[in-house]
């Protein structure tokens, strides 16, 4: 959702019947172009696939399900569509969407499409020609507060989004999930893991009143303006979103949030541009969230390495569809590596009691 130069052609694999789904938005669709409709794919993300969709001067993203088996209630179109649409109107930077299709016959899948946000992803390097200095990079480190904040600030139950979770218990059901995921998709030895496993499971803490969260929120999974790096124009991907622990929800932005001192291997799980001078550390982070929200913040060690850890099982997913054949991705063939990192970084905080 960010430039035409950041999407690329189609991958092998990951294509579907354009006349089919030009035809089926045709019908569903007011104020699409004339000419053919034109296809390209936004290369970034590991999970559910999105499109470029051009028609004329109309543009707009599918958004469908990975191809290959996928995990029971995972990429849920109809629940992503349905939660999009009762939060655009409280939280304008959640893109609108515009159509849902349950029609198998369609795409051989559930998709939706949603209005095409104009910006930038900021991820392992800033665009060329851009001026960067400190001052930017606090900002931009800034507004990801500041945005969390407010989707965490977001009244949900007067936007409808009751049915949308179940905070009763979130937290040792999410801890008891994630490790059942991570043994479903278990593909090699690493002696840190269950010692891991047992520490997670005992020291759960106690949760404060649930709020939305978005369960996926770090950098490059917004948009920022063209003209001002550190405005947001809109927060992307909101497949996981829930109600449940806030505090979860920050400790999972908090994973993605490397620090120039962090140890390399750390840096090489997510290259991004949080590692450079000038963007604020995680506890400047944890301490302008902790003021800005009013949450207490004491018990943020466990949420860090359960954060960690279920950032090892979500690549760990995504490698063992690629060493399946399931994905033709080749970015996805090193993440053995990565997860093997990240549960040896959880397994040494949780013995140091350091966060």
């Amino acid at each position: 959702m960010s430039t035409d130069g950041e999407t690329i052609a189609v991958r092998s694999g990951e294509s579907f019947d354009i006349q089919r789904v030009e035809g089926y938005l045709h019908e569903h669709i007011a104020g699409l172009g004339e000419g053919l409709l034109q296809v390209r794919q936004f290369p970034s993300g590991a999970s559910n696939l999105t499109y470029l969709l051009t028609s004329g001067d109309w543009q707009g993203v599918l958004r469908r399900p990975p191809f290959g088996p996928v995990a029971p209630k995972a990429h849920d179109m109809a629940r992503e569509a349905s939660l999009l649409l009762k939060i655009h109107p409280v939280f304008p930077l959640a893109p609108r969407p515009y159509i849902f299709c349950a029609d198998l016959t369609i795409m051989g899948v559930p998709f939706y499409v949603m209005e095409r946000r104009e910006g930038i992803v900021l991820d392992s390097s800033f665009p060329q020609g851009v001026a960067v200095d400190d001052e930017l990079c606090c900002r931009i480190s800034e507004a990801v507060v500041e945005t969390l904040v407010k989707i965490h600030a977001i009244d949900w139950p007067a936007a409808g989004l009751g049915s949308f979770g179940h905070p009763e218990g979130f937290l040792a059901r999410q801890v008891k999930g994630w490790i059942e995921r991570y043994r479903r998709a278990s593909s090699d030895h690493i002696p840190q893991l269950e010692p891991l496993i047992g520490w997670l499971t005992e020291h759960i803490p106690l949760s404060p009143p649930p709020t939305l969260i978005h369960n996926d929120f770090k950098l490059n999974n917004m948009l920022m303006s063209r003209a001002d790096l550190g405005l947001p124009v809109a927060v992307l991907d909101w497949e996981m979103a829930t109600i449940g622990d806030p505090l979860f929800d920050l400790a999972s932005s908090l994973s993605y949030w490397v620090e120039p001192d962090d140890p390399q291997e750390l840096q090489e799980v997510l290259p991004t541009i949080t590692a450079r001078p000038g963007f604020i550390t995680r506890e400047r982070f944890s301490e302008l969230y902790a003021r800005k929200s009013g949450r207490d913040l004491s018990a943020l060690h466990f949420y860090m390495i359960f954060a960690y850890f279920k950032l090892a099982v979500i690549l760990q997913q995504i490698y063992v569809r690629w060493k399946r054949g399931q994905t033709s991705d080749e970015r996805f063939a090193t993440f053995d590596r990565r997860v093997r990192n990240l549960i040896i970084h959880a397994a040494h905080l949780a013995e140091s009691g350091r966060r």
